[in-house]
Parts: C-alpha cells; structure tokens; sequence
C-alpha cells in the first residue's frame, strides 16, 4: 500500500497504468487483478481497473464504519472546508479529467467538460455550503395535561437531522463525475462516511474523484473506492454489515435487487432507476420549441440519461408536422468521435448496449412500428460502438418500444385526441422520473403537469432547476435529492424532546 496523497495508479508490466482500490485511505492492490476499461468511440483500452475481492469490499466498509464515529462529529466547517478544496482541486486538473471522462463514457468534448467535470466540481462546491446548512429545527411547543405520562407541562421539541451511517454509492456509467459527486459531497456534508462502487464500464474518472478528496484532506476511511467488471463488488458494497444505507443510479431491475437486499437489513435507500420520460405536445405548443427538447435525446450522451423525453405523445393536429421536423433535426445531427469539435452524436457505451439498442428497433419493426430515420448502424470505419438516432412513427402505447427504457437515442410517437386521452397515456407507464408539457397556454400545462404522475415535469423547457427535488414515483425511484433534498436524504430526523 502506499499513501493516500500519493498517486492511486502505477505502471504494470504491460505498459498500462493499473489502478489501484482507495481503501482506509490507502491505495491498495486489487486481490482479484485488473479489467480492461474500453473506449467506446475507438474500443482502445483506457487503462485497467481493479477488481476488487468481496473482502477487499468488507474492509472498505469496516474503515468507512471505523472512521465514522470521528467524521460525524467534525465541525461543519472542516467538512465544508474540505469539500471546497476537493472542487479547487477538480478544477485546477479540469483539462485531463475531461479528457479521460471522454475516454472511457464515450461522451463528447462538451459533455464530458460542461456536464460531467464541471458539475461534479459545482456539487462539491454546492455541498460545501450545504455543510453549513441548519439541521435543528425547532417544533411548536405543546401542552400536556397531567396523566399517565407524567405531570402538566409545555413541551418543547426539536428535530435534528442525524448522518444515517455508513453509505454505499452505487453509481451509474452516464455520468462519471455528476453522479458520484451527487452522491458522495451531500453524504459527506452531512457527517457520512461512504463506500463508493463505480459502474464498471467508466469507473477511472471516480478513482481521480478520490484523489482530489485525498489531497484535500479527508481522513483515512470517510472515503473509499472499490470496483469489479461483475456484480460481485456490488453486492458485497450492499450486503456488508457495517453499511447503513445504499444510494443507487441504475436501472429498475437492478434497484428491485438492492432493495430486496436493503429489506432484510432494514437499511435505508435513495434509489434513482429507470425512466421513460412523456413528452406531451399538446396541439397549441410552439412546435419548434417541443423538437429541439425531444431532440435532446438523440444528442445528449446518444441518449443515456433516465430523463430524456424518449415517448412523445402528441396531440393529432400537430402529429405529421412533428414527425417531419424531429426527423430533419436528427438528421442534421453529425454523428462522429467524440474527440471531434463538430461532433454532436458519440458511442453508446459498449457492444453489448448497442445490440441491445438495435434489437429494440427491430422489435418495434415487428410491433407495427414504422423507422422514420435511422435504424441503420451508421457508416463509420468500423471502430466505435455507434447507433443512428432513430425515430419510430406509428406506434402505440401496448408496443415495447414504448413502454420498456431503451436507454439510447431512439424516440417513439403516439398520437392522441385530447388532453383527457394524452394524461391517461402518459400515466400508463411502469415508471415516473420526468415528464414534460409543450402548451402555448402556460396555465393548462400547469394544469396538465400537476395530474402528472412523474416525480418532476418540465413546462416548455428540459431544463431542471438544480435546487428542486429529483426523484421518481412507481418504478423510477425511491427517496428524493438534489440540492437541500440530498442533505435530507443522507440523513435521519431525531426528536429531542424537553419539559418547559
């Protein structure tokens, strides 16, 4: 092992550079070896990742748990200090961080600096701040007779929000940065210790998360970082004893598995899964706004993102004019390395999720569905794993294409009547995360929003409001966060309770 200041990776003899697992502080050898991180725009090899054993995962755990009692009494402003330097320290490598980010998502230049590196830095600097928080809030008094309970009196009461514990973060590969910075800055603002296990196909960038924690100044086991091409470091980042509570991005199958998990331990979850975002056109939208956000899913990360607007249901009045417009739009979109300026449209992340994409699309050609544009595997050299954005017409909400997450920049339209009919489509769905309402009448998208079933809706915009709540209702998520939401999230209420 070799200090927690120190670099995490070292040269093996293969030439590569090896990374090694972040645990107790220390960078430690990987006991089962090392996998291969893929570029998914090239299939170069970026660098190897550790695999990690299910031991090596239980001591993660145990240092998290060792450091805790210590963290979790740390003044607020030795956590925000901390934090605030890890963002200096983010920034001050921005350039390479980016450029690996690049490498191993397969995002393009201006995704990976503007959405991925610089978010992760802005959440730390958010929840530096957000260590400073209050977590005392005082409850109204109230009057007691005297009984069974004791003598009369005024009680007072105070609620005080508690760290839950030792925290696994689970994260997903769409993000590198965003999302384990999204997890990790709240958790440890709020007096955490966590136990972070990256997804396996980008994890490179998390390692250089932790190396800037570890500069920074966190002390040995508040933060560690374990990995493995399976799911065995998963389940044992679940599993272990010493951990409290489990916060995961991924997919809703995957989540149902955390959760059976997090049952039996009665631990607690923040779980942010799978979605299949409606985008109701109603028949007075302003028709180019509606195209440029739907068209956001065959651009951004090739549509990778659980709130992309991927099922467009619009009213028929507008129906063939927005189908031509999505159409021109996706096929002005240059398809390309994401290492090239012009370049809108990367790889998905790997072979496999590419076939997946493609089976997809043959399958609504079985459905009925018809291909407007793409469907194709686009004409490159033949490196890169690279789907066409694609556009299904003629569908209807009984297809699989519809109602299933494809995770990749493949669009589906339903037409619908009325607002009536266009409501009850879009609250047929398994999931819940974002939804969105195009309506030149601002007061009957609010109206159409709030009958929703979505744990957030977008008025006219995919933009979000990055203070509100995040979260899905049904089979998107559990839990809520995002700014002050995540503080409350990685933490539990205490009731101190007083005679006055």
């Amino acid at each position: 092992m070799s200090s927690g200041t120190e670099s995490g990776t070292e040269k093996k003899g293969t030439g590569r550079t090896g990374q090694r697992l972040f645990i107790g502080g220390e960078w430690a050898e990987p006991a089962d070896g090392y996998y291969e991180v893929i570029n998914p725009a090239t299939e170069e090899v970026v660098g190897l990742a550790p695999e990690a054993s299910r031991a090596q995962v239980y001591e993660a755990a145990g240092a998290a748990r060792e450091a805790f009692a210590t963290w979790s009494r740390t003044r607020p402003e030795e956590r925000a200090a901390i934090l605030d330097r890890a963002a200096d320290l983010i920034q001050r490598d921005f350039a390479a961080h980016a450029a690996l980010a690049r490498e191993e998502s397969g995002a393009t230049t201006g995704t990976a600096r503007g959405m991925q590196v610089a978010v992760g830095a802005a959440r730390f600097r958010r929840y530096a701040r957000g260590a400073l928080e209050p977590v005392e809030e005082a409850v109204a008094p109230q009057i007691n007779e005297a009984g069974p309970m004791g003598r009369a009196g005024v009680f007072g009461a105070l609620a005080v929000r508690q760290p839950v514990g030792v925290v696994t973060c689970i994260t997903s590969y769409n993000n590198p940065w965003a999302n384990p910075a999204g997890k990790v800055a709240p958790a440890l603002a709020m007096g955490n210790t966590v136990v972070v296990k990256p997804a396996p196909q980008d994890p490179l960038s998390v390692y250089r998360m932790a190396e800037a924690l570890a500069e920074a100044g966190i002390p040995p086991g508040v933060v560690n970082v374990v990995t493995g091409s399976g799911p065995e470091a998963g389940e044992a980042a679940v599993d272990s004893p010493d951990v409290d509570m489990v916060s995961f991005t991924g997919s809703t199958a995957v989540g149902q598995r955390i959760a059976e998990v997090c049952g039996r331990g009665m631990k607690r979850q923040l779980m942010e899964l799978g979605g299949k975002g409606a985008a109701l056109v109603l028949d007075d939208a302003d028709l180019d706004s509606a195209v440029a956000g739907i068209g956001t899913t065959f651009s951004f990360y090739s549509g990778q993102i659980c709130t992309a607007p991927t099922r467009v249901l619009v009213q028929r009045g507008l129906h063939d004019r927005l189908i031509e417009k999505l159409a021109g739009y996706a096929a002005r979109l240059p398809v390309g390395d994401p290492a090239d300026r012009g370049t809108v449209v990367g790889p998905v992340i790997s072979a496999a999720h590419r076939d997946r994409i493609e089976a997809y699309v043959e399958l609504g050609r079985k459905e009925g569905a018809r291909v407007v544009t793409g469907g194709e595997r686009p004409d490159r050299t033949g490196h890169g794993f690279y789907v066409a954005p694609t556009l299904l017409a003629g569908c209807t909400n009984d297809m699989r294409v519809v109602r299933e997450e494809i995770f990749g920049p493949v669009v589906v339209v339903v037409p619908f009547d009325d607002e009536e009919e266009g409501i009850a489509l879009a609250n047929d769905s398994d999931y819940g995360l974002l939804d969105y309402v195009w309506s030149g009448d601002v007061a009957r998208a609010f109206r159409v929003a709030r009958r929703l079933r979505a744990g957030g809706v977008g008025v006219n915009t995919i933009g979000r409001n990055m203070e509100a709540p995040f979260g899905g209702f049904k089979k998107s998520g559990v839990g809520r966060d995002v700014g002050s939401y995540a503080l409350h999230a990685y933490s539990e209420t205490q009731a101190i309770v007083w005679p006055g």
